[in-house]
């Protein structure tokens, strides 16, 4: 049979040469899920970002502090948006990990 007929093993090129799957970074896939959060002032889905994935300089609005990169801290939005979940992404804020849980115990 030529070879151009063989059946190729699944995940193999045409060319025939496996090619290395990149390594899998586990502290980022780990940290990638949002997870929900109720409180008095609505439903909020609050994803943790490492201190190896923190990248750019973001303005916290609970301390209006800047967080830094390299500083593990939370991303945060609406759940409950009025507008819709495209208007609540676009809306999400990066606050340090202290001030949004401070933050809950102001409207209680």
């Amino acid at each position: 049979m030529p070879r151009s007929n063989r059946p190729r093993r699944p995940g193999m090129p045409r060319g025939g040469k496996e090619v290395a799957a990149p390594e899998l970074d586990l502290e980022r896939a780990r940290s990638g899920f949002a997870r929900h959060e109720s409180a008095p002032d609505g439903e909020w889905l609050v994803r943790p970002i490492t201190a190896r994935n923190a990248a750019k300089v973001y303005t916290c609005p609970g301390c209006h502090q800047a967080v830094q990169p390299g500083l593990a801290h939370l991303v945060i939005w609406r759940q409950d948006s009025l507008f819709g979940a495209e208007a609540a992404i676009r809306d999400r804020r990066h606050w340090h990990t202290n001030c949004w849980q401070t933050r809950r115990y102001k409207y209680r």
